[in-house]
Parts: structure tokens; sequence; C-alpha cells
């Protein structure tokens, strides 16, 4: 499989991991303690070879017991302050990478929560939760234990070869030789370690989202016994999974030994070279010691560069990916909207706003491509752009009840989609009270309307909740009353809490029809002044239906709405009706009217009650 391909520019490596920095500020002082302790921490210990310098040649000259005791004392009080000083870098420095990781997680869904469908439409779940998990937890490396080892090699480096070179600067300057080779080492296999974990990241986005669809669709594969199939497909993801990762753990293996060869070279010189100094007597037996230790701690942080450098590597392919929700604009970002709409309403006395169309037509945004960019050029070359909805126009006025009926993929759901800006359309206006929606906040617009979807998605909360779901501490009280209009009543006396009693994940635990009522009594109870059914009853029987319609009209009473449906009995009542095909308005006028002209809606209605009567059969 190949690697997603993510449209608009990529942000640099560099770039990407720059944009951490806002993310340290909170947490300045923190970092400040934590990245002193690092550096005090490595001055301390190259200190204890040179205090160990001095005891050996202290000991060959022959010096009171009392001076080698007050060395060694001073050795392990310097070695403890240093452990001490590394137990602090560790705490601050890799609880300041836990916070920023609870940052960017919450940045992160605040920003999901606030992008559009038509962002949603190109992309896809699993993807996201891949970049919500994997991806945060490799950016959090880079963000803590990557800085921190960073900083730990630089300064212990740096005050190891300033030691050296105080026992012998033609010494040092040898056994650094082999080290040369580093930059272009960790330059080249960088790179490429950057370029892998993108790989293994989008790998896993493929996994993850084959096991949520899976999950979240387990009935459907059971129904079409197509556990095998999937248990296939997963396990082939897998191994493509396993691919990418053993091909970066190849790498990952390349880099650290290769850091090893380089250092341990200088350490041959060391023990070829030096000797012979040592012979010579231009070292102590001392400084030979010791600079053997410094070669050491000099050899490990060079060795953990490798490491570090895995690290951020890994980080900058994270954040790249994180950044593409960060960045992505919101739609109230694009046009967040400062209009106001008209204060027309008297107090406790709710009406409907007016709804108007003007030459609206609208397509879906194209998926995200998930393929090669050959792939996408030869696509956009042969398949052109679908108008879901074609020059679109219509005036509904406050309180009235408009049916829009049609064949499956006629248009109906996309037009009341527009209405609450889940998508906006490509050409024409929509207008609520003479005003575009466009030139709305979100907030005041979302906040007149009342949807009700044809999907009816509940969350894993109790039935009220799920009922006053956007409200501020809803009375029971209301609660009831919603259901009611809904035909929940005995529904909700028959569950064993009532209205306090759990849902299971995405409402399992109900029927389709109850799941519908529920969204609907949701929808009822912000009392709000358009509401939106698409083909809100489909999953409830003909009698409960005419039940709710007949609710409905009280309630919705003053109101503006906007129905779809498939069934002639719920637009019966409508004061005008809209007959879409291939998105194109064909047939409008009142129930009677349309039966008159004896058109397409009457083709659909003599189908409709066809079926009704083969049900009742």
């Amino acid at each position: 499989m190949t690697a997603s391909k993510h449209t608009g520019p990529t942000v640099p490596p560099h770039q990407a991991i720059r944009r951490l920095l806002p993310y340290y500020h909170p947490y300045r002082w923190q970092v400040a303690v934590g990245l002193s302790a690092v550096v005090l921490a490595a001055l301390l210990a190259s200190i204890v070879p040179s205090l160990l310098q001095r005891g050996v040649d202290a000991i060959r000259a022959g010096a009171a017991r009392g001076d080698i005791l007050q060395l060694g004392a001073l050795m392990t009080a310097t070695a403890l302050v240093s452990g001490g000083l590394r137990f602090v870098m560790r705490l601050l420095l890799n609880g300041v990478s836990r916070h920023i990781e609870t940052d960017l997680r919450h940045d992160l869904f605040a920003r999901l929560v606030t992008l559009d469908a038509a962002w949603y439409a190109r992309g896809r779940t699993g993807d996201v939760m891949a970049r919500l998990t994997n991806d945060l937890s490799a950016v959090r490396m880079g963000a803590g234990p990557a800085v921190m080892y960073l900083v730990n090699t630089i300064a212990g480096a740096l005050f190891a070869m300033i030691m050296m070179l105080r026992i012998s600067p033609s010494l040092t300057a040898i056994a650094l030789l082999p080290m040369l080779g580093l930059p272009v080492l960790m330059l080249r296999l960088g790179r490429r370690v950057h370029e892998r974990f993108e790989i293994v990241q989008t790998q896993f986005g493929h996994l993850t989202t084959r096991a949520q669809e899976n999950l979240a669709g387990v009935r459907v594969v059971r129904a079409y016994r197509q556990e095998d199939a999937e248990t296939a497909r997963f396990s082939a993801l897998g191994e493509a999974y396993l691919t990418a990762n053993m091909q970066l753990a190849t790498l990952s293996g390349i880099m650290n030994p290769g850091f090893a060869l380089l250092a341990g070279l200088g350490g041959a010189v060391t023990i070829g070279i030096g000797g012979r100094l040592l012979i010579d007597g231009d070292v102590t037996v001392g400084g030979y010691v010791a600079f053997g230790i410094y070669l050491t701690q000099l050899t490990w942080p060079l060795i953990a560069l490798g490491w570090t450098t895995n690290l951020l590597q890994r980080a900058a392919a994270s954040m790249i990916r994180i950044l593409e929700i960060l960045d992505a604009p919101p739609l109230a970002v694009i046009d967040a909207g400062t209009a106001a709409l008209p204060d027309h309403v008297a107090e406790n006395a709710p009406a409907g706003r007016a709804v108007e169309f003007r030459g609206v037509s609208f397509q879906y945004p194209a998926p995200r491509d998930h393929g090669t960019a050959t792939e996408l050029t030869e696509e956009s070359a042969t398949s052109a752009p679908r108008w879901v909805l074609r020059n679109i126009s219509f005036h509904l006025p406050v309180g009235g009840t408009l049916a829009i009926v049609g064949a499956t993929g006629s248009g109906k759901s996309a037009l009341l989609d527009l209405i609450p800006r889940l998508f906006d359309p490509q050409e024409g206006q929509v207008l609520v009270d003479g005003i575009d929606v466009r030139t709305l906040p979100l907030a005041t617009l979302r906040a007149e309307i009342g949807y009700v979807p044809q999907e009816a998605l509940l969350f894993s909360e109790s039935v009220g909740d799920n009922i006053g779901y956007g409200l501020d501490a809803p009375e029971r009280t209301h609660l009831h009353a919603a259901a009611g209009i809904a035909q929940l009543r005995e529904t909700v006396a028959a569950l064993p809490d009532g209205l306090d009693t759990r849902l299971g994940e995405r409402g399992i635990n109900l029927s389709g029809g109850q799941k519908q009522r529920v969204a609907l009594a949701r929808a009822l109870a912000r009392h709000p002044r358009i509401v939106l059914l698409d083909d809100a009853l489909s999953a409830v029987d003909t009698q409960t239906e005419a039940a709710i319609l007949h609710e409905l009209r009280t309630a919705l009473r003053g109101r503006t709405a906007v129905i779809t449906s498939h069934r002639a009995s719920a637009v019966r009542e409508a004061d005008h009706i809209l007959v879409l095909d291939h998105g194109r308005i064909v047939e409008q006028g009142t129930h009677d009217q349309l039966v008159a002209l004896g058109g397409r809606f009457t083709q659909l209605l003599q189908r409709q009650q066809l079926l009704e009567a083969i049900e009742a059969a």
C-alpha cells in the first residue's frame, strides 16, 4: 500500500519542530531549571575523573592517607549531587513533555470539533485517531527526552573535551579524528529516518482506520460472513505496518552502531598513542586513567546522539502530520461573520425564521488522496465534479413548512446540510431572514436550528443527557415534554432507570426507531426557530409516525420547518413541496397541486402506496 499524499504545502521538519516552542512557554521556568540541572550534572560528572586523576597521582607520590580519603569523600559527594541533579532534570523535563502532550491533545481536539464537514469528508477517522495517539507520543518523546539528552550530549561532550585538552591537546586531537564522520552520518541517516517514520505513521493510520471501521460495522461484517476476509485484510495491513517498522528498525540499527564504531575508534587511538605518551612520561598515570574516562564520557553521549537524532526526526515527522490538523482552517475562521439576525420575536413566544435559497449549486469536496500523485492526476483528468444540487431557488416564509421529496441520491440531505453551514455552496446564496448565512457567526446561526440527521447519532450517556445535549442544566419536565412529542414516553418508562438509563455506544441498546425519536426529542428540546428533519422518521412504524406528526404540528406551530421524507404521509400537510431529481427542482407546489399534475411526485406517491400495501399485506 502506498503512503498517503497530503494536500497543500508540507511544513519542513525544522519549522515543524519550531512550532513546538510556544508550548514550552507556560513551563519556561521548569524547562530553565531542568536544563540548568542537565548542564550542572554534566559539569559535576566531568569533575569526578579529574579528582580521580589527582588521587592516583597522589597515591603514586606517597601522599598522606587523610588527603586520599578527603579526595574520595569529595568524589562521592560530587557523584551524589550529580545524581540528584539528574533526578531533577528527568522529573522536570519529562514532566514538561507530558504537559506539552496534554496541551497539544487539547488543541487538536479543539480544532477537530471546529472543522467543518467538508474537511471530514476528505479524511478518515482512523487516520485522525493515529495522529491523536502515535503521533502525539512521538512528539512528546521529541519535546522531552530528546531535548534533555541532546543538551546532556552537548554539555557532557564540551566539558569532557575541555578536560581532555587539559591533559593532552595532541592526544585529544588524535582521539577525536575518527569522530569527524559523525555529522555526515547523522545528516544522511537522520533524513532517511524522517522519511521512513512518516511511512510508518501513515501505515498505522491505515491500520487504525480498518480496525475502527470493522469495530463500528461488526454486525454488518458478521451478517455477510466476512470475518475471515476482514481478518485477512487486517493481517495484510499489519504486515505492511510491520515491514515499514522493520525498515525503520534496520535504519536505527545502522545509526547507533555507526556512532559507536566511530567513537570506539577514538578509544583504540587512546590505548595505542596514549600508552606511548605514558611510557615517555608526557602523561601521568592519573592523567592517562582520567583521559580514558573522559573519552568514555564523550563516547556515550555521541552514541546517544544517534538515538536523540532518531527521536527528533520522528517528532518532526509526527509534528508535520499534527500540523495538518492544527493548520486546517475551520469554517468559523474562513468566515467568522459579524452579522446579527433581527430580534423580531417577543419573549416566550418563539417563532420561525424565513429561509431562502438563491441559485444554489453544490458539490461535495473531493476526498483526500490516499494514492500516488500519478494516480491522482489520472483520476482528475478523467473525472469531472458532479453537482449534487444545481440552481436551487425557493423562499420559505416565517412559520412555513417546506417538504422535499425525491429518489435516493436526488440531493435532499445535501440541501438541508447547507442551512446550518455543514457545507457551503459553490454557487448562490443561502439566507436566513434575508441575511447570507456566511456572514453570520456559526454560534448565532446554529443556535436557531434544531437538526435531526438521517442517521441518528447518540452518545454513550444517559437518555436524558442525550435529549438535553447542548442545554445548560435542562429541567426534567422540559426533557419529558420533548420526549412526549417524540412519542418516547412508553420507551422511557420501560427503561430500567428512565431518563437516567445509560446508553451503549452510539445508542446500540435502542432500536433504530427509538434512536430517531431520541434525536428528534433532542432537536425539539432546544426550542429552535428552524427545524430540519432529514427523513427523521424513516425507521419509525406508520402508526407511531402519525402520532409524532400530530404532536409536531402543535409543537412546530409558528416555527419554520424543512422536512425530507420518502413517505407521502410525512409531507402531506406541508405548505410547499419541492420534488428533486438529480439535484434539480423538477416539480413544486402543494400536495394536491402535485397530485393533480400527475408527474414525478405522483409516481413517487404511487410507488410508496404500493410498498405500504405490500407491507400491510
